[in-house]
């Protein structure tokens, strides 16, 4: 077992698919309590949903509840990456799977069907 500093190696830290690009920074993490009683970290937390509460106060609530109303699946669990999917962390946390495939960004689509979409000229041929 690996002993992580949670704040110092993880947090807000860029998350890199296995192509080697930008995925998401991590906003939180989960943990669960081991049989042993050590807690461990089973997944990254990201988007405004994550990032909200640890703002905290009216700003934090705001972020939190304005992202959640956007979101295309209701409630306020935010998009996880499953922790047994990253395979570095150093400067910054790699995962084994491409940006399309953790899909953990529906607010980027949100915005890309129901804004950008809509702009004239937003669309192209090839």
């Amino acid at each position: 077992m690996t002993t992580v500093d949670i704040h110092l190696q993880l947090l807000d830290r860029q998350v890199l698919d296995r192509d080697g690009l930008l995925v998401c920074k991590v906003d939180d993490i989960e943990l669960h309590e081991g049989p042993d009683g050590v807690p461990f970290v089973t997944a990254i937390l990201v988007g405004p949903r994550a990032s909200g509460p640890r703002l905290g106060g009216r700003l934090g609530r705001w972020v939190t509840a304005l992202a959640s109303r956007l979101a295309e699946s209701p409630g306020d669990t935010p998009p996880r990456i499953p922790f047994g999917r990253v395979t570095a962390v150093h400067s910054a946390v790699d995962v084994d799977r491409t940006r399309a495939e953790l899909a953990v960004d529906p607010l980027e689509g949100w915005v890309e069907r129901h804004v950008i979409g809509r702009l004239p000229g937003s669309g192209h041929a090839s």
